[in-house]
């Protein structure tokens, strides 16, 4: 088991970044919130991909606050990645077909890695020039929640149960 903290957190409850990006950065309210509740197989409570059937198994995005550009780290949020989970001391990239969990005190709640998130052409808007770049294999991964529970801001624990194939 390895101590992690929940940086952010975000659940949007509609798309915010709409048009091209070379159209400009709309306005984006914050909605970073300081926890949240999952339920298995759908998502998290109040997001916009909350049980959508096209979004099953990709309804939680999770991203290592590591892979954040150096420089823009300190100022770079959740507003501008677009990922639901903010997490710092896990290479969660490198996960892709494990399961793990992420216990933030209120009991495990178990995850199925299942693909990366690819970074968008609004990362070069949102985060700065050349994030889209900077984040490419590091843009954090989709998740499917294996089991309801809470995930809030601050210090967590984090396991990997199954890892991914070939690897021991």
């Amino acid at each position: 088991m390895t101590e992690v903290e929940v940086v952010q957190l975000l659940v949007s409850p509609a798309h915010r970044l709409a048009g091209r990006p070379s159209d400009g950065l709309p306005s984006v309210p914050d909605d970073r919130v300081p926890r949240v509740e999952v339920r298995r197989g759908l998502g998290l409570v109040g997001d916009r991909y909350f049980g959508q059937p096209a979004h099953r198994d990709a309804s939680v995005t999770v991203m290592a606050a590591e892979n954040l550009p150096v420089g823009i780290r300190a100022s770079a949020d959740l507003r501008h990645t677009r990922r639901n989970v903010l997490l710092r001391g896990a290479d969660i990239d490198s996960l892709v077909g494990a399961t793990c969990f992420l216990d933030c005190g209120q009991g495990p709640v178990l995850f199925a890695v299942n693909r990366p998130a690819r970074p968008c052409a609004w990362m070069d808007v949102t985060v700065g020039p050349g994030a889209q770049r900077a984040l490419r294999g590091g843009g954090g991964v989709r998740c499917t929640p294996l089991s309801d529970g809470v995930l809030a801001v601050g210090p967590a624990m984090f396991r990997v149960l199954e890892q991914p194939p070939g690897r021991a």
